[in-house]
C-alpha cells in the first residue's frame, strides 16, 4: 500500500501551546492522505505490527525482566467510538496482554477516598497495555460541568493529574491519551441512529439527552483540561471522531508509535539453543 500517512499524528494531533479545541473539524483527516477505503486497508495491514509489538512487550516483561508498561486513556462524548476503537484497534491483539477498564459514576466507596484512588486500583501491570474507558478526566470535566465540587477544587485537581502521570511516566508507563472529538451533529445522528434500530436499543441512554444539553459546557472543560494537562511525558492527542474509520487508523498508529518508542526486542532465550535441539529431535 502506498504511504497513508503525510504527517504522522503523534505530531498532527498532539494538543500543543495555544491549543483551540474550536480549531479542530471533527470531520477533518489530518495528515492521513487516503479516503475511508485506504482506512480501512491500512488498519488492516496495521494489526499485525501492533500485534507484535504488544507480544514484545509482553514478552519481555515474562521472560526478558522487562518493567514497561502502556496506558491507552480515551475520553470522548457519548458516541464518539470509544467501543468501537476497543474492538477494532484493542481487540486485533492478544487479550492476555490487555487491561481494560470502564469507569461508571463513582460508588460510594469510591467517592470515599481520594479521587485517584480507583485509578491506582486499575493501572495495568508490567508488560500489559492498559485500556481506559473514560478515566480520572471525568472528575474535571464531569464534575466541572455539572458543579459536583468547587472550582477550586477542580484546580487542584489539574495540578494533582499532572504529578500523578509524571509518576507513571517516570516508572515506566508510557500513556497515550486521545480524546475522540465528534461533532454536535454527528452525535445526534448516531443517537437517532441507536433509537431507530432495536439491536442498538442496549447502548442508547436517555441521559445521554441530558449531557448533549450541556454540550458547550463540556466542549470548555474539554479545552481547559487538554490545556493544562497536556505535558511532554503525557501528551494529549485530540483525534477527530465524525469518520470512525480515521479515528480508529488514527489511534492505532498512536498506540503503534508508542509502542515503537519503547526500543522492544525479544528476550533472549535463557537455556542453550543447540542443547534443546538435540534433546528434541532425540525425544
Amino acid at each position: 500500500m502506498a504511504k497513508t500517512w503525510k504527517t504522522e499524528p503523534t505530531e498532527q494531533l498532539r494538543v500543543g501551546e495555544g491549543f483551540r479545541l474550536a480549531d479542530v473539524d471533527p470531520a477533518s483527516t489530518p495528515g492521513f492522505t487516503g479516503g475511508k477505503q485506504y482506512g480501512v486497508q491500512s488498519l488492516e495491514s496495521g494489526a499485525e505490527q501492533l500485534s507484535e509489538l504488544q507480544e514484545k512487550l509482553f514478552a519481555d516483561s515474562r521472560a526478558g525482566g522487562g518493567t514497561k508498561r502502556v496506558l491507552l486513556v480515551l475520553q470522548a462524548m457519548d458516541t464518539a467510538g470509544k467501543g468501537g476503537i476497543v474492538r477494532h484497534v484493542v481487540g486485533a491483539v492478544d487479550p492476555q496482554g490487555i487491561d481494560h477498564y470502564a469507569f461508571k459514576k463513582p460508588t460510594e466507596e469510591e467517592l470515599a477516598h481520594d479521587f485517584l484512588w480507583r485509578i491506582r486500583r486499575e493501572l495495568p501491570g508490567v508488560g500489559m497495555i492498559g485500556v481506559f474507558d473514560r478515566s480520572h478526566y471525568e472528575d474535571v470535566l464531569v464534575a466541572k460541568v455539572r458543579s459536583l465540587v468547587s472550582p477550586d477544587v477542580i484546580e487542584q485537581r489539574y495540578g494533582e493529574i499532572v504529578a500523578f502521570e509524571e509518576e507513571l511516566a517516570a516508572s515506566g508507563t508510557t500513556l497515550v491519551k486521545v480524546m475522540l472529538h465528534i461533532s454536535f451533529d454527528e452525535q445526534k445522528a448516531r443517537l437517532a441512529d441507536r433509537l431507530a434500530r432495536p439491536d442498538k436499543f442496549w447502548k442508547y441512554n436517555p441521559g445521554d439527552i441530558d449531557e448533549r444539553n450541556l454540550w458547550a459546557d463540556y466542549q470548555d472543560a474539554y479545552e481547559v483540561a487538554l490545556q493544562r494537562t497536556s505535558t511532554e511525558s503525557a501528551p494529549w492527542f485530540v483525534v477527530p471522531a465524525d469518520r470512525k474509520w480515521y479515528a480508529r487508523v488514527a489511534v492505532q498508529r498512536l498506540l503503534t508509535n508508542a509502542l515503537r518508542g519503547l526500543d522492544l526486542g525479544w528476550p533472549p532465550a535463557d537455556f542453550d539453543v543447540a542443547v534443546e535441539k538435540t534433546r528434541l529431535a532425540a525425544s
